[in-house]
């Protein structure tokens, strides 16, 4: 509902708790029909994606090494525990959409500007660090290990603890490439400045190999994988906080001393017309 008064831009009137929690669960709900769905679009699919994913893996075994399969379910669970994440995975789009759905109404316009643009980055560069992993990194590590293996020893990996491997690899990285967001929104809350930022890079460089070698297996092909990027991408998120700072600057000058007064001057507006139709609503 909305409340006009001359003079006055139209004003969103609260809604009643009860009514953004309905919203909510119709969003959830929609969120998990689409994932059930691809699910199951997926299902007939599931041994072809398991192949797929292992195809780093056997690339650089020899020819005609197999995985095995050490409990008596992992055959069927291991492709299908990949199903559902594949599925949540190609639903993430639309899942996010309706989470922005349902906070964008309680946003501000420069939230707006500014949240939109941040969560879309956010996703594609999850996305570019799952595949950063799957065709950059697994090829290197899997060589490693295969070229490293001591000779006589018949490398058969377990399709359950491949799975896990491959998995949590995928989100290790596609986490790693999050740190552009996550140096932005740190300077724009003001938790911190770039030139704070800048001055410690030399720790952020030790921080990133620290955990680099938290998240990766212990040798130092996948650890410097890890850790290289995880640097560069600090890198671009402080050249993007320092852009945005400046534009944000700029626009707060061009806006004028009396900026801070015009907007305290709409936010009484705003809770005078809530009140006002509060009343209206009590009375009878």
């Amino acid at each position: 509902m909305t409340s006009n008064s001359p003079g006055q831009e139209p004003v969103e009137v609260e809604q009643p708790f009860i009514t953004h929690l309905v919203e909510l669960r119709d969003r959830l709900m929609r969120a998990v029909i689409v994932t059930l769905v691809v699910i199951v679009a997926l299902t007939p699919f599931a041994n072809d994606i398991y192949h797929w994913m292992a195809g780093p893996l056997m690339a650089v075994l020899p020819p005609g090494s197999k995985m095995i399969a050490t409990q008596v379910a992992s055959p069927f669970f291991a492709p299908f525990k990949l199903t559902i994440v594949a599925a949540v995975f190609i639903a993430m789009p639309y899942i996010l959409y309706q989470l922005w759905a349902f906070v964008a109404p309680g946003l501000y316009a420069h939230e707006k500007r500014f949240a939109l643009p941040l969560l879309v980055a956010s996703v594609a560069l999850f996305y570019m660090g799952v595949a950063f992993a799957y065709f950059a990194v697994f090829p290197v590590i899997f060589g490693y290990f295969a070229n490293t293996a001591p000779e006589g020893v018949t490398v058969m990996p377990d399709i359950s603890a491949y799975l896990d491997f491959a998995l949590t690899t995928c989100l290790a990285f596609g986490a790693v490439f999050e740190v552009p967001i996550a140096t932005i929104l740190m300077v724009l809350v003001g938790f911190t400045t770039v030139e704070s930022l800048a001055e410690k890079r030399p720790y952020i460089i030790l921080a990133a190999f620290i955990i680099a070698a938290l998240l990766t297996p212990p040798d130092v092909v996948s650890q410097t994988m890890m850790a290289v990027p995880m640097w560069l991408l600090f890198e671009v998120g402080l050249v993007m906080a320092r852009i945005l700072v400046k534009l944000k600057r700029r626009r707060e000058e061009a806006a004028g001393p009396e900026s801070m007064d015009a907007m305290l001057d709409r936010y009484e507006a705003e809770q005078a017309a809530v009140e006002g139709r509060s009343g209206e609503e009590k009375s009878p």
